[in-house]
């Protein structure tokens, strides 16, 4: 693996397509991640304020460094609308070389 980086997958929910590509948008453009995968929507239960929820969500993959975990998480809460949106990042335990070298060159670490 390329020495020094800390590959993670950043995970989002948002209601809304347009939202999750304008999200999708922001990051690369600040280059936070290498790559956003919107997958189509999916039924999401979840506890809210007491109740038992479920809505439509679109789910967003982001490649990222976990050095980049705050800035990322910055702008994922600049663009969401949920009062507490969901922001994970899992570390990536095996990468194929070739793929960390491409998503180091395509991140901004400064």
């Amino acid at each position: 693996m390329v020495h020094d980086t800390q590959p993670v997958v950043v995970t989002t929910s948002i209601d809304q397509e347009d939202v999750a590509m304008k999200l999708a948008e922001r990051v690369l453009e600040k280059r936070l991640a290498a790559c956003v995968q919107i997958l189509p929507p999916v039924t999401s239960r979840y506890w809210w304020k007491g109740q038992i929820v479920s809505d439509k969500e679109y789910l967003l993959n982001m490649k990222s460094d976990r050095k980049l975990f705050e800035r990322l998480a910055d702008v994922i809460r600049s663009v969401h609308s949920y009062e507490v949106p969901e922001i994970i990042a899992t570390s990536v335990v095996e990468i194929d070389e070739e793929y960390a070298i491409w998503m180091k060159e395509e991140l901004e670490y400064d």
